[in-house]
């Protein structure tokens, strides 16, 4: 059985979900969803080496005879077989790489997509930043001053766990709901004015390759 993607019909959807949300809340609610944050070549490299080890020990103690020449032939090839399936294999590259290192990259690139698409930049600072990476399993919430200073701190964490929870399995129909929730929320305590222009694109950045 199949699972729900994040594809072009889960883009267009949760534009739709934004525009609705932006029509009751001053606040301008951007979504980004990235198939990884971070570079995650050390953990293909480990996998590789596993393998070459793996099968290094297999020639050296194989009761089968190999000429001398195919060990370091068959050793590279095993590297090279190992790193290219990790590097397909999201499930390999989280086992194969610290947590504190995926929470990391989603941190440091959620920051950074908060300043270079400029959400922190809007006139009210109003902006908010949904940030999901499918590998890492991750999502991070950053809100502008505008937003935080209006919304109570309990309320804000109970839909921050929330969020979190969605992210930890991350799939398109879960994920509209959370930010349905979270417009509410915003809806809430940062009503639209009709004083705030949409300053932020609706359509959510997918990059997903």
């Amino acid at each position: 059985m199949s699972h729900p993607r994040f594809d072009p019909a889960a883009c267009d959807t949760l534009a739709e979900c934004v525009k609705e949300i932006e029509r009751t809340t001053d606040a301008e609610l951007v979504i980004v969803v990235r198939a990884r944050s971070g570079n995650y070549a050390h953990a293909d490299y480990l996998l590789g080496l596993l393998l070459a080890f793996v099968t290094l020990l297999f020639l050296l103690f194989s009761p089968f005879t190999f000429h001398e020449y195919w060990v370091p032939i068959d050793v590279v090839l095993a590297f090279a077989v190992g790193s290219f399936i990790s590097s397909r294999s999201n499930g390999l590259r989280r086992l194969f790489s610290r947590e504190k290192i995926r929470s990391g990259a989603v941190r440091t690139a959620a920051a950074a997509m908060f300043y270079d698409a400029g959400i922190a930049n809007t006139n009210a600072g109003m902006g908010v930043l949904i940030y999901l990476s499918l590998l890492e399993r991750k999502l991070e919430l950053i809100a502008d001053r505008g937003v935080l200073k209006k919304v109570p701190s309990q309320d804000w964490n109970r839909e921050l766990f929330e969020l979190h929870q969605v992210g930890k399995e991350p799939e398109p129909v879960s994920f509209k709901s959370a930010v349905q929730r979270f417009g509410k929320l915003l809806a809430t305590h940062v009503p639209a004015t009709g004083e705030n222009p949409n300053e932020l694109p609706d359509r959510p950045q997918f990059d997903l390759k």
